[in-house]
């Protein structure tokens, strides 16, 4: 299926597997790009160095076209770069929008600059600085997320910019990818879809829970970090959602303290990072500690299989899958159910 993306980034299909902490590591990406996908890595939750490392093992694996998703306001980001230049990255992917600094630094470099927006001032302001796509995530979408849905909100981006758009939020087969496209994208990216397949390295009891998650137990909560985060509902989230403001606090700093022994943060550096994090949002003491240690938050599910101490995001489709497919077989099998959807339609006429 040839589209604005594939002849931008050199892959076969138009599908996206997003940059999930903890999740999209070396073997999901591989396994995304050896389908035809562009797989993304995501490298906020590791060092310069990992993230080398990550790269050339990606590198090792398969020969297709690849991302890497990093934080634009990240101390070293110009570090992850360099990186990303050096080792012949083809796509870089931002979750918050990059400097037009950073974007000249990449493009002249020859990579692609493709950011993930929420909002379409947000993508007309990338792509006057140079984007060259973006990835428009609405509000089904997991982990950090905005109110507007993805039926209203692509086709406004659309409209308003003149690069590829990317499709995000709510996709998890053939019949959206075909819908995305009728609204004018290049392809759509999926995150949990992803994560619920067997090249997936998140634990297999994690992975039993998303399976057995209903829409309603999706729900979007601000008690972790102040801001709004879609996850699975779990008596973590209902803890922190029922904690008045010095309860939360002590859960907080208990939490805290755990994560801080494992991440080998210190206390200073926990709370710079949280403030960090505020994006000109009022936290509280608690938010804030809590936003420094989201990651590992994450981390405890995602890597240790501890529900019972992290957090699961997930987007709102997590309701509606009941499989692990290779990543390979999931592709094949979205790109079969386009195709019909499309015959179907063109023999209706």
């Amino acid at each position: 299926m040839d589209t604005a993306l594939t002849r931008l980034v050199g892959v076969r299909h138009p599908i996206v597997q997003t940059g999930m902490g903890w999740v999209a590591g070396p073997r999901l990406v591989a396994a995304t790009a050896n389908a035809g996908a562009l797989g993304i890595l995501a490298s906020a939750t590791m060092t310069v160095d990992r993230l080398r490392e990550a790269v050339r093992e990606v590198r090792s694996r398969t020969d297709a076209p690849f991302g890497v998703n990093l934080r634009a306001d990240a101390a070293d980001a110009g570090d992850r770069v360099r990186v990303m230049i050096e080792e012949g990255v083809r796509v870089a992917s931002f979750a918050l929008a990059p400097s037009p600094v950073l974007i000249a630094e990449l493009k002249e470099a020859g990579v692609l600059v493709i950011p993930s927006i929420g909002a379409r001032r947000h993508a007309e302001k990338v792509a006057a600085w140079g984007a060259d796509a973006v990835i428009v995530q609405g509000g089904e979408g997991g982990g950090h997320t905005g109110e507007v849905a993805t039926t209203v909100l692509l086709p406004q981006v659309v409209d308003a910019v003149r690069i590829p758009v990317v499709a995000a939020g709510g996709f998890f087969d053939g019949r959206g990818l075909v819908a995305a496209l009728a609204y004018g994208a290049a392809g759509v990216a999926m995150g949990t879809r992803f994560l619920l397949t067997s090249d997936s390295t998140v634990p297999d009891g994690v992975k039993a829970r998303y399976l057995a998650a209903s829409v309603k137990d999706v729900t979007v909560t601000r008690a972790v970090d102040g801001l709004p985060h879609r996850m699975l509902r779990t008596d973590l989230v209902d803890a922190l959602e029922e904690a008045g403001r010095a309860r939360a606090l002590l859960h907080a700093v208990r939490r805290a303290a755990g994560f801080r022994r494992l991440s080998g943060l210190t206390w200073r550096r926990m709370v710079r990072d949280g403030l960090a994090l505020k994006h000109g949002k009022e936290l509280s003491w608690s938010q804030v500690l809590l936003a420094a240690n989201t990651p590992m938050l994450l981390r405890s599910a995602m890597v240790d299989g501890r529900t019972d101490l992290g957090v699961m995001a997930a987007g709102q489709v997590a309701g509606v899958i009941d499989d692990l497919p290779s990543c390979a077989e999931l592709v094949e099998r979205i790109m079969k159910e386009a195709e019909g959807v499309r015959e179907r339609l063109t023999a209706s006429r």
